[in-house]
């Protein structure tokens, strides 16, 4: 089901998907005058519903890619922590507390102005 839900995100999020989106909601508001409100109001729901699907698909694996690659740097670099590799997924309690204390940490190395 995975792969389906990766190909029509990646269909709908290029040119060629959009365009059909667009055809298809032309059609669905040209039918509105031949008494099919009902039909055009559920074809138009299930339209949003799948855009916002594509979105968030699309947002999850551009954040997952970001992620691969800042914890790419963090590996290769020597003087880095490799404790926040993947803390991403972890708890968000867990990352408010690393958060927290890499901002302190941040805090007392700072050169003072």
């Amino acid at each position: 089901m995975n792969k389906f839900l990766f190909a029509a995100a990646d269909f709908l999020s290029r040119p060629p998907g959009f365009y059909v989106m667009i055809i298809a909601m032309v059609v669905c508001t040209a039918l509105v005058p031949f008494g099919l409100t009902n039909a055009v109001t559920y074809a138009l729901s299930v339209a949003a519903i799948v855009i916002t699907g594509v979105v968030l698909i699309q947002g999850y694996r551009d954040t997952a890619a970001i992620h691969a690659k800042l914890d790419e740097i963090i590996v290769a670099l020597n003087d880095t922590r490799n404790d926040v590799v993947g803390l991403e997924h972890a708890d968000p309690k867990d990352i408010r507390a690393k958060l927290g204390k890499l901002e302190e940490e941040a805090a007392r190395t700072a050169p003072e102005a």
